[in-house]
């Protein structure tokens, strides 16, 4: 007659691995599941970002308007329009402003800036010096 013990053993593995399989299934499904939640809240936190941006952004562009720069000046910063005994004349300066194809053709900074418009720089001079 044969003995049940290598049945038992083979049953026992069996059994044990379809446990172990069953777990690790429930592992991986749990950490499925808590990635899912980590990428909602990603994805929420980036369109509140995306928002937070596009407020900006048109905070920005309102702050470079010449109404929304005295708005500002008069209000926040209490600035007024200069009386005239604060205004100086500047006799005997002449400035010269290149053109952007002077300036552009001139400047290092323009042959590495990748076609990006840069600030022409202003000449000074006083023949009375």
């Amino acid at each position: 007659m044969k003995s049940p013990r290598p049945f038992l053993v083979l049953w026992t593995l069996a059994v044990a691995a379809s446990t172990t399989a069953f777990v690790l299934h429930l592992a991986l499904r749990g950490r499925t599941v808590q990635l899912g939640y980590d990428l909602g809240r990603a994805r929420s936190e980036q369109a509140r970002l995306r928002e937070v941006k596009r407020v900006l952004e048109l905070e920005a562009a309102s702050f470079e308007t010449p109404q929304r720069v005295e708005v500002v000046a008069r209000t926040l910063l209490g600035m007024q329009p200069p009386t005239a005994d604060r205004i100086l004349p500047m006799t005997g300066i002449t400035v010269s402003v290149p053109t952007p194809s002077t300036a552009q053709s001139s400047s290092p900074q323009a042959a590495g800036s990748a076609g990006l418009p840069s600030a022409a720089p202003l000449v000074f001079s006083n023949p009375g010096r």
